[in-house]
């Protein structure tokens, strides 16, 4: 069958492109059951060790750190040994690196004594969990890049956004299974149970992963028709466009070159770090503002996560309305976004309202973090709108890496901020620093994006 021949997207061409959606969906959920282990056991953790906000902020950057970094390079290996091999790695590196929590403190103790011969003292404790949260990074780092080259592989371009808001809501799912579960192990079995049972989730997935999926191309599964239904808008000839390895290398200066490289990325810089804060402080907000700790928290974090997934469904599918209108993919997309940039602006509101009950900056944080989830699934699809799949996942490390360095500011900041008007008793002025930060970034991101990318530009030269 020519792959080039118009499709009749009516006929019964197949449904396996969702089965792939619905692996990347579960892989994406284990990530972020890993991730938020430690922010939810971090105020027992906080009382066991005597971490302070500093302490905290620290051991949360130094995830977001090795995350930037390791994003540059996990696009890099996912571009150079496929999809399929790549996940693997992945998953076993960071389900390794969530093992590791449980041991952190005697690892701390050792790396204590090398960097006490050098005159250098932190605590075991923050050293360890430091140790641990890096390998979880790199690990983790590979987790998006292969999913965006997956995407690009399986959907054709009308659907990406969709299937990437699909995938992109287990972030929110494993958001809201991490506060029902991790206290429950916790107080069982101990906090070091709660990293061992949920670090051993993602390698049940990759057996799963490792039976299910192959290239398009090389998948028994996928019929005639199906193939040629999700190839049928690409420009380029499908078997360049689809090799399991590129025929040609692209460099990261080769990409540097673009305008829409640096859009994507600078879109992730402004933005990445307020889902990062709203993942890593919000069990720690509550404590802080509202005294509420264990088993109070989960509902108030279940009902906020929940919100998330509408934000992450619905906003991989408003970009449809748009192209059905006669958009191109990514003129549909942005202005998609101009709309979804508007609604964290609620978050200004968390403050100053909430007195009236904990529940209003539950809800306002909940539209934020929903028009994050909505944001996230159409600024990944930008980039395989407009770049040949071969370089998709290197791109995304780019943007990636960008986005973690927004993170480890945000972070630091928080950390800074918040210690310091603990300390003046005035709490509640740190965190409205902070939502205003993220109340604003998207605007700004957007504005920035559209003046380097004013319309859809497929790049073909590469």
């Amino acid at each position: 069958m020519n792959l080039n021949e118009p499709v009749n997207v009516g006929a019964a061409i197949g449904k396996y492109r969702w089965t792939i959606c619905a692996l990347l969906f579960f892989a994406t959920t284990i990530n972020y059951l890993d991730r938020q282990v430690l922010s939810l056991l971090a105020p027992q953790l906080s009382r066991e060790f005597g971490w302070s906000n500093t302490d905290y902020a620290n051991i949360t950057a130094a995830f977001q750190f090795v995350y930037a970094l390791s994003m540059l390079f996990a696009g890099r290996v996912v571009d150079r040994i496929g999809t399929r091999a790549a996940y693997v790695v992945a998953i076993c590196i960071w389900s390794l690196g969530a093992l590791m929590h449980a041991f952190s403190v005697p690892m701390g103790e050792g790396v204590g004594v090398l960097l006490g011969a050098a005159g250098i003292v932190v605590a075991p404790s923050i050293l360890g969990f430091m140790l641990s949260r890096a390998v979880l990074a790199i690990g983790e780092a590979g987790n998006f890049p292969a999913a965006i080259k997956a995407t690009a592989e399986y959907f054709p371009k009308s659907e990406r956004s969709l299937a990437t808001g699909i995938f992109n809501s287990g972030a929110n799912v494993g958001a809201i299974l991490a506060p029902i579960t991790v206290p429950l192990i916790a107080s069982i079995w101990g906090w070091q149970s709660a990293f061992i049972m949920i670090g051993m989730v993602g390698f049940i997935w990759m057996s799963v992963w490792l039976t299910l999926y192959d290239t398009p191309e090389r998948q028994p599964r996928l019929s005639a028709q199906e193939l040629a239904y999700i190839r049928r808008d690409q420009i380029a000839a499908p078997a360049a466009a689809t090799s399991a390895a590129p025929a040609t290398k692209v460099s990261w200066l080769q990409l540097l070159k673009y305008r829409q490289t640096w859009a994507f990325a600078f879109g992730k810089f402004m933005t990445d770090g307020v889902w990062w804060f709203f993942l890593f402080w919000l069990p720690t907000y509550l404590s802080a503002q509202y005294g509420m700790k264990g088993d109070a928290i989960v509902v108030p974090l279940a009902v906020l996560y929940s919100m998330t997934m509408i934000g992450s469904i619905g906003g991989g599918w408003f970009p449809s309305y748009f192209m059905a209108r006669g958009y191109a993919p990514y003129d549909g997309r942005m202005r998609a976004m101009l709309v979804i940039a508007f609604f964290p602006l609620v978050v200004l509101l968390a403050q100053p309202l909430g007195s009236v009950s904990y529940w209003v900056p539950v809800l306002l944080i909940g539209v934020g973090a929903s028009a994050h989830q909505a944001w996230s699934a159409n600024i990944f699809t930008t980039v395989s709108d407009m770049f040949p799949q071969k370089s998709v996942a290197s791109v995304i490390g780019l943007g990636g890496m960008a986005g973690g360095i927004g993170g480890v500011l945000l972070t630091k900041l928080g950390g800074w901020v918040f210690d310091y008007y603990k300390a003046r008793n005035d709490i509640g002025t740190g965190y409205m620093i902070l939502f205003t930060i993220c109340a604003l970034a998207y605007l700004v991101a957007w504005c920035v994006m559209k003046t380097l990318v004013p319309r859809h530009k497929e790049i073909t030269d590469l």
